[in-house]
């Protein structure tokens, strides 16, 4: 297996993917929408979801054995319940586009299929009113391009909180074998926490290499910090761990949801506790089908690699999270450090 990112280090290092935020931060805003497009004729695609607190749109149609195969776009959002309608506004603009899964013969006979995750930012900006809708999702939608995705507390990240810090979005890729590539966008939104109690970044222990150069210079924050950071947050709320792993490799719709398992695999490894009944962590997993595998043993590596992934993407997360309101960030904090001297 080799170690490291492709060209960005990010989800879009596999070729077909594109990524689009649109968030909004004032006048009560703290929320937003991210876009993961495909490619026209879709992406094969399966989903994994724990936590006892989901909110998800089409994911009994990425059961393997369900009727359809490939989806066109996944839509990220902040919004609780509220902003699974972002993904309805992608899916009237993907079917204007005329892209979508084909349901007779005569012209604009097309279904767009958009799978959906949320995450509960509801109130985070100072209006419980202000959640994505259909506008939203089409501003994510046509931002969305292949350069590096942008991290931080973008898109659906904007509202993000994670162990009572500022949480975000963050991506993370890695080539395995002779060129497949693996990566994974997460939104890190969590009721457990990402930071270990001695101050570190549970998902140091998975950086690979330059690639990973900020999350292997991420600091040790003072645990008295934290715990002062963490009695300011906000009272305690709804949470999730959203995301998609995604590769180049050609799987099945079968494999794509191990993929997606494996992916949880990142999740725990990189919060703790995580899977709790306050959370939704759900996981799409996704093949660009561009290159064939030779075995099973390589489809291993596949997965090893995407559980990595999805914990290293938790920790750029936080580390390119910037504080709002009562939240304050890792990055924060350990600038509060230096600042004591510590």
């Amino acid at each position: 297996m080799s170690p490291g990112g492709g060209r960005s280090g990010t989800l879009t290092d596999v070729a077909g993917l594109k990524v689009g935020h649109h968030e909004r931060r004032t006048d009560g805003w703290l929320s937003g929408t991210t876009v993961v497009l495909g490619p026209p004729e879709g992406v094969v695609a399966s989903v994994d979801v724990r936590g006892g607190a989901p909110g998800t749109r089409e994911t009994d149609l990425l059961r393997p054995g369900a009727l359809i195969e490939r989806v066109h776009a996944i839509v990220l959002t902040g919004g609780s319940a509220y902003g699974l309608s972002a993904a309805s506004g992608v899916v009237d603009a993907l079917g204007a586009d005329g892209i979508g899964f084909r349901v007779g013969p005569e012209p604009g006979a097309i279904v767009p299929i958009v799978p959906a995750a949320v995450i509960y930012d509801l109130g985070r900006g100072g209006d419980f009113s202000c959640r994505p809708g259909p506008a939203d999702g089409v501003a994510a939608l046509r931002a969305a391009s292949d350069g590096p995705v942008v991290q931080g507390s973008v898109g659906a990240g904007a509202g993000a909180r994670a162990g009572g810090l500022k949480g975000g979005l963050g991506s993370a890729s890695q080539v395995v074998g002779d060129g497949w590539t693996v990566a994974a966008l997460v939104v890190v939104n969590a009721a457990g926490s990402p930071v270990a109690p001695d101050g570190s970044l549970y998902a140091a222990a998975y950086l690979t290499d330059a690639v990973d150069a900020a999350l292997a210079r991420a600091p040790r924050v003072d645990p008295s910090l934290l715990a002062e950071a963490q009695a300011m947050a906000l009272a305690p709320s709804m949470n999730t761990t959203i995301g998609v792993v995604a590769t180049d490799a050609r799987l099945t719709k079968a494999q794509c949801a191990r993929l997606a398992m494996a992916g949880q695999d990142g999740i725990a490894r990189a919060v703790r506790p995580a899977h709790l009944l306050v959370d939704g962590d759900s996981i799409f997993g996704l093949s660009t089908s561009r290159a064939a595998v030779p075995d099973d043993r390589m489809i291993d590596a596949l997965l090893a690699a995407a559980a990595d992934c999805v914990s290293r993407a938790i920790g750029q997360a936080m580390l390119a999270a910037t504080s709002a309101g009562s939240l304050v960030s890792f990055r924060d904090l350990a600038d509060r450090q230096v600042a004591r001297g510590g």
